[in-house]
């Protein structure tokens, strides 16, 4: 690492003076670098004169003991250092080109089973308050629309006068689109209406159908979500499952399970484009396997059970 010091630092200094990289940045990029010239020293090279052999044999031991998003992380490190040596003309070539980046592969969603938004919901139930009330009507709504939560807390209150079995809802870059409203979702908005003066400033009317005293004149996303994540421990599941993205991502499974078509769901979902919404369909898929690694006959579960006999 020694003859690599200076050339580091060089680098750090750029990142921190051209690209206003901060503290955290750059102690993240000085140990991830650190970690390549500490492998390479020890198969007596030096950090700047690394070849992509060298650099590839680096990267495969990465491979047994860290994640691939972390392992892309270093790389990445590496590319930007090599880039900087060649563009400051301490190199002629870049060892990195030819080095493939890790699958990362797509992360699945989060997601509550249908007898675990059961659950969720009953809790909200037996709290028998005005907060129950109304975290019963953000609640269902969520189940029942899958709306985003800012779309949510920023609901107005026109939007829920309508004796009707849709709502509209005004989402990202001010596009229009129509949600379902579900028996359940209505009848807990009902209940809700009845009670919503409570949560008025005196003698100031809010147009936001989920008012609140704060500056922001709505119940904030983070209030909602720290709300969720309390009914979630009164439902007995793990705080860390439940927050109001999932309950969207709820929505969006358990009508697929139910046999709702992509084009149908993406509309409701309000994505511009379908591959987003197909996240859905892989979601479904690992379920299946799972479920069949788990229970069925042949699968790995049972199967490996049997073969110890």
């Amino acid at each position: 690492m020694a003859r690599s010091q200076p050339q580091l630092e060089a680098f750090l200094e750029m990142l921190s003076a051209e690209r206003n990289a901060a503290a955290n940045t750059l102690a993240a990029y000085r140990r991830d670098l650190a970690d390549a010239a500490a492998f390479l020293g020890r198969l007596g090279l030096e950090l700047v004169a690394a070849d992509t052999a060298s650099l590839r044999r680096y990267l495969a031991a990465l491979a047994g003991t860290m994640s691939p998003r972390t392992q892309a992380r270093r790389l990445s490190a590496l590319r930007q250092f090599f880039r900087f040596l060649v563009e400051d003309g301490q190199r002629k070539d870049d060892p990195t080109a030819a080095l493939d980046a890790p699958k990362l592969g797509r992360p699945l969603p989060k997601l509550l089973s249908e007898e675990e938004m059961l659950a969720v919901i009953a809790a909200c139930r037996e709290l028998e308050s005005a907060e129950g009330v109304r975290l019963l009507a953000m609640v269902e709504l969520l189940y029942a629309t899958g709306l985003r939560v800012s779309e949510l807390v920023r609901l107005p209150l026109a939007a829920a006068l309508r004796d009707q079995p849709f709502m509209t809802v005004h989402g990202k870059g001010g596009k229009e689109r129509l949600v379902p409203l579900n028996p359940p979702a209505k009848a807990a908005l009902g209940a809700y209406l009845e009670i919503r003066s409570r949560y008025l400033a005196k003698a100031a009317p809010s147009p936001f159908l989920f008012p609140s005293r704060g500056k922001e004149g709505h119940l904030t996303r983070q209030r909602f979500g720290q709300l969720l994540k309390e009914i979630g421990i009164r439902a007995g599941i793990d705080p860390a499952r439940i927050s109001p993205h999932v309950l969207r991502h709820a929505f969006a499974t358990h009508l697929l399970d139910h046999g709702a078509d992509l084009r149908s769901l993406q509309k409701m979902l309000g994505h511009a484009d379908i591959a987003t919404t197909q996240i859905y369909t892989h979601v479904q898929e690992e379920r299946l396997k799972s479920l069949v690694e788990a229970h069925h006959p042949l699968g790995g579960g049972k199967r490996g059970r049997a073969g110890g006999a």
